[in-house]
């Protein structure tokens, strides 16, 4: 078993190679910010309140992120190093836990199973230090470890005091580290700020260790882009290219059929059911919850909705904060948004919107419709180009339609305003007062024809002009 653990996520600093008004963590890949992310790691190895975020830049909204999310803060007022954000923190932190797990609020790719193996290498070797190591093909500017015989770290050598030899080294110190915590808060002190920027490093603490003759180990991950800081926006892109791939991927193991799935972009907190399947190009996001048996067509958008199973999402629909139950229908080129409730095996047909609507179940709007701030009853029949008029110029009104009522095409609904149930309403009609059970409501002009009127447009004397009828 892991002894307990508590985690350090260093999040303070302001990220301004990401050239951004707002804190580096709180720029979203795979769907939500980076240092949710990091978060997600560290309750793989500890419960949220042994989670500690040190904060900084925009202390305030990232405090709000990480504390909605249960863990804890640190207040880094002035940022003097990765060693002094650490420091921050002992009167929270000594005396907390047997391990202390430190790592960055950037690195959104970095899993709850890779601390766990870190946690573990430590507690194996009974090593004061484990620290994430990874080759790159190009180490440039990051520190090389070296290691002894034993294949224990010896040195972790800064790139600018590094001999050709250790150049050629192509293991690099990731920054995730794994300590013994009595012996971190009895060494952290010995960090100085013996550097350019006078700043208290973090990287230090192993090279201290070392010196007073306590073991530091190193866990070689083999996939490097697990441990992928995020400094500017092209690294943004990647990692959000390689979370939402990993989704991806996840879902097909569990059963999901995604047709192209390099083109879809899924975020990290979907869940998606069974024998569904994805189209190319569909952007599923947020808190989507999306049943068993569904098709979600070509391009389509869904953002924090609940699909029920067998619902079929036609191309080109866009969907948002809504609910579909089973057996329902939507598109293609439809929209469903603002708290909308499409009920079981309703149809919501081409161009046609629902906004903040109950569409009860069986109902069908096949062609061009706007249904707003309404509660449509079971079985009903919307014709095309059908809308209700919603809003007053000062605010939003309620229509009502009944159970079985036909309404029209070209029908216009001045709320507020009921119909009730298995009413008819005649096409093109405008309708401004309730309409009593099983009527026929008409509200139009009556047709008149003048017959001859196209040869009495025109005089024979004139060159074309019109004349009044």
């Amino acid at each position: 078993m892991l002894p307990e653990v508590s985690v350090v996520i260093l999040a303070a600093g302001q990220g301004t190679r990401m050239k951004s008004r707002m804190a580096k963590v709180l720029h979203c890949a795979g769907g939500k910010p980076l240092i949710e992310h990091a978060l997600d790691a560290a309750f793989g190895i500890a419960p949220p309140s042994r989670v500690f975020v040190v904060v900084g830049h925009q202390a305030e909204a990232v405090r709000a992120v990480v504390e909605g999310r249960g863990a804890r803060t640190i207040l880094q007022a002035e940022q003097m190093g990765t060693g002094h954000a650490v420091m921050c923190g002992k009167k929270e932190l000594a005396g907390l836990g047997e391990r202390l797990v430190v790592f960055y609020g950037d690195c959104p790719l970095i899993r709850a199973a890779t601390l766990e193996q870190l946690l573990a290498l430590q507690t194996q070797s009974a090593s004061t230090c484990s620290l994430a190591t990874t080759d790159l093909a190009d180490p440039t500017g990051y520190g090389r470890v070296l290691r002894d015989a034993n294949g224990d770290v010896s040195a972790i050598v800064e790139q600018k005091a590094a001999t050709p030899a250790q150049l050629a080294v192509r293991e690099i110190n990731a920054g995730v580290y794994s300590f013994d915590a009595a012996a971190f808060w009895k060494h952290i002190h010995d960090v100085r700020p013996d550097n350019p920027a006078r700043e208290y490093y973090l990287t230090d603490i192993a090279g201290i260790f070392i010196r007073a003759g306590l073991r530091v180990t190193a866990l070689k991950i083999e996939d490097a882009s697990e441990l992928l800081g995020i400094n500017n926006r092209v690294e943004l892109a990647e990692a959000d290219r390689i979370l939402r791939q990993r989704k991806a991927r996840e879902l097909m193991l569990d059963g999901v059929t995604i047709e192209r799935p390099e083109t879809v972009a899924i975020d990290s907190g979907v869940r998606i059911g069974m024998d569904t399947i994805v189209s190319a190009f569909a952007r599923i996001t947020g808190r989507t919850v999306i049943g068993e048996n569904c098709r979600i067509g070509a391009s389509a958008i869904i953002e924090d909705c609940e699909i029920g199973d067998n619902v079929e999402i036609f191309p080109f629909s866009i969907l948002s904060e809504s609910r579909v139950d089973a057996g329902a229908h939507a598109g293609p080129f439809s929209r469903v948004r603002m708290g909308a409730h499409v009920e079981t095996g309703a149809h919501v047909g081409n161009f046609v919107e629902l906004k903040k609507t109950r569409f009860g179940a069986g109902s069908k709007s096949m062609h061009l419709a706007y249904l707003g701030d309404a509660n449509i009853g079971r079985t009903v029949n919307i014709g095309a180009g059908t809308i209700t008029c919603n809003y007053d110029g000062e605010k939003k009104h309620q229509t009502t339609v009944g159970e079985g009522a036909f309404v029209g095409s070209n029908s216009t609904l001045v709320a507020p305003v009921e119909i009730a149930g298995g009413s008819y309403i005649a096409a093109g009609s405008v309708i401004t007062d309730d309409v009593p059970p099983n009527s026929l409501a008409l509200g139009r002009a009556r047709q008149v024809v003048k017959e001859g009127w196209k040869k009495r447009q025109k005089s024979p004397a004139s060159s074309g002009t019109p004349v009044a009828p």
